[in-house]
């Protein structure tokens, strides 16, 4: 019997050294990548100081004399470089002052206040803070993705600083399904265990795997020329932005559920434009219900187009974006009715 417990004790011993041996590994290739990527893709743009740190903007188009300004607010594991090269640079050419939001935990934006910042509200008050600071506002925000509810948001509890609301493919809708994720998922998210493999295997095996994950958010398009590398995507492979990244999809479901019933008292005007095709969120269980539920909302369907519309549908989206600006500026304009 002691022979036994000796040999399960040795066994244990080597598995364990194996998994350190593993984990280590996987720290000295993320400190290499962390490294690598910030030199790769450093600050475009000036800070913003709010409370707890500061904001990243990337700035384009007139300061003075513009047709109006748009914010423009990128989706989960992203940065303001995506929404930016994707329609930002077009909108500058015609005129907009544009000012692209690191949210906070990502590109190089703080993360503020830690897991608390998980929530769009909070996102949402930094960036109106921001914007106060910044003395912009009220403005036209366009928000992509996962930032369809910090639009959302930004608008329902700052409306002082939105003029107008243009939600790309927009997850602002609680899910239908509650999915439960395969146990080694539920084990993955947990606190210590993400905070772990964020700083060890997350950034190495992310890596690997950054390409694929554009191809699968472009479908059923081919990805954007030079996307990965125009749209910083590799920011996210660092350990603070990967844990943000897990932090903020996992907290959305609960946010979405919060906000969600306020949406009826709205009464800014709101585009949403969403592709037909868009097998990443689907416009049938976010864009078009979203579009009934918010007052006077209107929706632009794109035929055939998935995910990436600010990408991929660009002349679309600054159509939009033109449309509404001429809406809340016309001499008439007037909150929508209820």
């Amino acid at each position: 019997m002691k022979a036994v417990i000796l040999a399960l004790a040795s066994l244990l011993g080597l598995v364990a050294a194996l998994i350190g041996a593993v984990l280590g590994a996987g720290a000295v290739a993320t400190l290499i990548i962390t490294a690598r990527v910030s030199a790769q893709h450093p600050p475009e743009g000036p800070f913003v100081d709010v409370a707890g740190g500061r904001l990243a903007t990337i700035q384009a188009g007139p300061e003075t004399g513009a047709r109006a300004t748009i914010v423009l607010l990128h989706g989960a594991s992203a940065n303001a470089s995506d929404p930016m090269e994707g329609v930002g640079r077009a909108l500058a050419a015609q005129g907009f002052r544009v000012v692209a939001f690191d949210r906070p935990g990502f590109g190089w934006s703080d993360r503020l206040s830690g897991e608390d910042a998980a929530a769009p509200a909070v996102q949402g008050a930094a960036i109106a803070e921001a914007l106060e600071r910044m003395n912009v506002g009220p403005a036209i925000v366009l928000g992509h993705s996962w930032a369809g509810a910090l639009a959302l948001s930004l608008a329902l509890d700052h409306p002082e600083r939105v003029s107008g609301l243009v939600l790309v493919a927009p997850v602002a809708l609680p899910f239908r399904e509650a999915r439960t994720p395969a146990w080694y998922w539920r084990l993955a998210l947990q606190p210590p265990v993400a905070w772990l493999l964020s700083r060890t295997l997350g950034p190495p095996i992310g890596l690997r795997f950054l390409e694929t994950a554009a191809r699968n958010v472009f479908q059923p398009q081919p990805v954007a020329e030079g996307y990965v590398d125009r749209s910083r995507a590799a920011l996210v492979l660092r350990p603070a932005t990967l844990l943000a990244s897990v932090q903020d999809l996992v907290a959305l479901p609960a946010a979405l559920a919060a906000q969600a019933p306020r949406y009826k008292s709205l009464r800014v005007p709101t585009t949403i434009v969403t592709g037909d095709a868009d097998g990443a969120v689907g416009n049938t269980s976010q864009a078009e219900p979203l579009s009934r539920t918010i007052p006077g909302a209107d929706l632009v369907e794109l035929p055939g187009i998935g995910h990436m519309v600010p990408w991929v549908s660009t002349q679309a989206l600054v159509d939009a974006v033109s449309k509404m600006a001429e809406r809340v500026a016309a001499p008439e304009a007037a909150p929508v009715a209820p």
